[in-house]
C-alpha cells in the first residue's frame, strides 16, 4: 500500500501523519536502469527526515514544504521484485515488487490508444500475455472526444485536469485487455530481445493535435494567438479538430476546456513524469494535423514536441520513434495531404538526432478506416528500430530507401540503401514509381529491379529529370528487402541531387 500511516495519540483524537509517493509510483513499477532515478512524494510531517530505501541503498530525501524528493543512484537491470520504501519516524510508505529495466513512453492519438482487446487475434494474445518482466502504466482517458456534447461532470473533470487515471500493472490476461496494442507489442518484443524488465508508460487521446502535447511556455513563445479559447480559431486547428471541439463544448462554450486545447494533454498526460528517467518515446500521431497543408508548420510542431519533451524529461538525446502515417483508401479532403505529412515525419527524423521514422505504408487500411487493424507489425517495427538505434543490436529495422537518382538516356537509375534482397512481395514489377521531365508532370513509371538498384522508364518521358515513389494517399506497395520491410516513400527527387 502507498499509505501506511502511523497514529499519534493526542487525547482521544488520532492525528494522521503520513508520507506518500506521488501517483506515478506504484506496486509493480519499473525503474530505468543505468540512470539516476528521481523518487518523490508528499508528507504531512515535513519536519521529520525521510529516508528512501531500495535495492540495498538508502538515500536521504530533500524536503521542501510538504514535498519531498530523493535520487537513487544508477542501477543495473534487476528482474527480482523488491520493496521501495520511504520512511519517517512517525510513518512510512512501501511499494512492492519494483524492478529495474528499460522504460518507454507511448503516446499519440487513437492509433496508439487502440486497445489490445480491439485488435484482431486479441483473445489468443491476451490469454498468453502473462509476463512478469513486462509491465505498464496505462493512463485511461476519462473524457473522450466522441461527437456528443460534454455534460457538466465531463466539463468539470476537464477543468480540474483529471483527464487520466492509471496505475502500474504486470502483464497478465487480467491486465492487458485495455493496454495500447502498439505499446503492448512494442514492449513485449523489446523485453524478449533484451532479456530485462521493460515498462511502457502510455498516455494518448483519439484525434489529438500536436499543439495539445506541447508545454505551455513553448506555446506562449512560439504559437501566438493560441491562448484561452482563441486556439480553436487559429491556423493550427484543423477543420476536423475545430469541428470536434465545437461538438464537445457546444456553441459559445469555453474552448480552453477541451482536451485538444494547447498544452492540455501534455500537462495531464506527460508532465507528471517530468524528471522521471525513461529510455525513449514511441509516437503514433499526425492524422489530425495532416489535414493542414503546411509542411513548415507541421514540421515545427513535430520538432517542438520532440525537443520540449527532451528538455522536460531531462535527456537532450532522448530517442523518439515515430510511426509514419500508413496508407488509407479515403479520397476525402481530410486525408488529401498524408503524403506531405509523411515527408514531414521523414525530414524531422533526418534532421534531429536519434529520431526514427518507422515506415508502415503497407500496414494501412484498404478502406477509409483511420484505424488499421495490423498493430502487431507496427509495434514490432518500432521495437526493431529501438533495438538498432538505442541498443546497438544488429537487427533489420529499415526498408529500402532511395538515396539518389541518375538520368541515363530515356531511363532513370535509382540507388537504394537497405536494399539487400530487393524484391516484390507478389512477383510483379514494383508499383508506385513515377517519372517526370523538366515540366514536373509526373506519370506512372515501369520499374525494373537490378540487384540493389532500380531502373525506371515511362511512356512519353524521353528525358526524365525527376522521380518520386509512393506519393499517394493510397496504394498497394509491393517493394521490400530481404527482411520483408517496405520501401520508404520518396518525394520528388531530381536526377542531379541526392536525398538526405
Amino acid at each position: 500500500m502507498k499509505r501506511l500511516a502511523g497514529l499519534l495519540l493526542f487525547g482521544a483524537l488520532p492525528t494522521l501523519a503520513a508520507v506518500e509517493f506521488d501517483a506515478i509510483y506504484g506496486d509493480g513499477m519499473v525503474l530505468q536502469r543505468g540512470r539516476e532515478v528521481q523518487v518523490r512524494g508528499t508528507t504531512d510531517t515535513p519536519s521529520e527526515p525521510i529516508t528512501v530505501s531500495f535495492n540495498g541503498k538508502k538515500v536521504k530525501a530533500v524536503v521542501r514544504g510538504k514535498r519531498w524528493q530523493a535520487v537513487l543512484p544508477p542501477m543495473e537491470a534487476n528482474a527480482t521484485g523488491q520493496p521501495l520504501a520511504a520512511t519517517q519516524k512517525s510513518s512510512s510508505a512501501t511499494l512492492q515488487n519494483v524492478v529495474v529495466g528499460e522504460v518507454w513512453i507511448a503516446s499519440g492519438q487513437s492509433n496508439m490508444l487502440w486497445r489490445l482487446n480491439q485488435t484482431p487475434g486479441n483473445p489468443q494474445t491476451i490469454a498468453g500475455s502473462a509476463n512478469p518482466d513486462f509491465r505498464f502504466y496505462h493512463s485511461e482517458p476519462q473524457v473522450h472526444t466522441a461527437p456528443p456534447r460534454y455534460n457538466a461532470g465531463q466539463l468539470q473533470r476537464v477543468k480540474e485536469k483529471r483527464m487520466y487515471e492509471g496505475k502500474w500493472a504486470v502483464s497478465a490476461p487480467g491486465t492487458t485487455p485495455r493496454m495500447s496494442a502498439v505499446g503492448y507489442y512494442f514492449g513485449h518484443a523489446l523485453q524478449k530481445q533484451l532479456g530485462v524488465p521493460v515498462g511502457v508508460i502510455h498516455a494518448s487521446l483519439g484525434g489529438s493535435n500536436m499543439l495539445a502535447w506541447i508545454p505551455r511556455d513553448i506555446v506562449r513563445k512560439e504559437y501566438p494567438g493560441c491562448q484561452g479559447s482563441s486556439w480553436v480559431r487559429s491556423k493550427y486547428a484543423s477543420a476536423w479538430v475545430r469541428g470536434r471541439a465545437q461538438q464537445n463544448v457546444g456553441p459559445g462554450g469555453d474552448f480552453s476546456l477541451h482536451p485538444y486545447a494547447p498544452s492540455y494533454l501534455y500537462e495531464t498526460g506527460i508532465k507528471p513524469w517530468e524528471g522521471f528517467p525513461v529510455a525513449g518515446v514511441i509516437w503514433y500521431q499526425g492524422e489530425s494535423d495532416a489535414e493542414i497543408q503546411d509542411q513548415e508548420q507541421n514540421k515545427k510542431l513535430l520538432s517542438d514536441v520532440i525537443t520540449s519533451w527532451r528538455s522536460r524529461l531531462c535527456d537532450k538525446q532522448l530517442p523518439f520513434l515515430q510511426v509514419q502515417l500508413p496508407r488509407i483508401n479515403d479520397k476525402s479532403a481530410l486525408r488529401a495531404y498524408w503524403p506531405e505529412f509523411r515527408q514531414v515525419q521523414a525530414e524531422v527524423a533526418a534532421e534531429l538526432p536519434r529520431v526514427g521514422c518507422v515506415v508502415t505504408l503497407d500496414l494501412g487500411s484498404t478502406n477509409s478506416d483511420v484505424h488499421p487493424p495490423r498493430k502487431v507489425e507496427v509495434g514490432e517495427r518500432l521495437a526493431a528500430t529501438a533495438l538498432r538505434m538505442v541498443y546497438g543490436k544488429d537487427v533489420a529495422a529499415d526498408g529500402p530507401t532511395i538515396v539518389s537518382c541518375r538520368a541515363k538516356g530515356s531511363s532513370m537509375v535509382l540507388k537504394l540503401s537497405h536494399a539487400a534482397g530487393l524484391r516484390t512481395t507478389d512477383g510483379q514489377p514494383p508499383v508506385g514509381f513515377e517519372l517526370a521531365g523538366a515540366d514536373k508532370k509526373f506519370v506512372p513509371a515501369t520499374a525494373t529491379i537490378n540487384g540493389e538498384s532500380i531502373t525506371l522508364t515511362a511512356e512519353g518521358v524521353k528525358s526524365p529529370r525527376y522521380m518520386r515513389y509512393a506519393w499517394a494517399v493510397f496504394l498497394t506497395p509491393n517493394l521490400v528487402n530481404a527482411a520483408g520491410l517496405p520501401a520508404a516513400p520518396c518525394p520528388a527527387m531530381g536526377s542531379t541531387r541526392s536525398s538526405r
